[in-house]
């Protein structure tokens, strides 16, 4: 099982950036973008398990996608602000309940994360 996350670089604030990340060697139920700043804890973003869940500080700017047929999740990024600047990571699983969706210790499949920066 690989998960292989792109699409990171530098945007200036106000920016667009759109993640993706390809799964590979099997399909999972639940696929979610977590995040993690420099000299912060890591935090979740989105997931895409039937519906979308978002934290609260991208709703309305971040939409989580999926391609099943590909087996890609995607992380569209509107209006970016310099508090989004961090390493994003696209995580995996077919057995986190939702009431730990959240938790990054619920997953066990990770790719390897893409540098965000919001910067002018």
């Amino acid at each position: 099982v690989q998960l292989q996350a792109s699409g990171g670089g530098l945007v200036q604030p106000g920016g667009s950036l759109k993640l993706s990340c390809a799964a590979s060697g099997r399909t999972f139920t639940t696929m979610t973008w977590f995040r993690q700043a420099p000299g912060k804890e890591r935090e979740f973003v989105a997931a895409f398990r039937w519906r979308e869940y978002y934290q609260d500080s991208v709703k309305g700017r971040f939409t989580i996608s999926r391609d099943n047929a590909k087996n890609m999740v995607y992380l569209q990024m509107n209006s970016l602000k310099a508090e989004d600047t961090a390493v994003y990571y696209c995580a995996a699983s077919n057995s986190v309940i939702l009431s730990t969706i959240r938790e990054g210790t619920a997953y066990g499949n990770w790719g390897q994360g893409t540098l965000v920066t919001v910067s002018s």
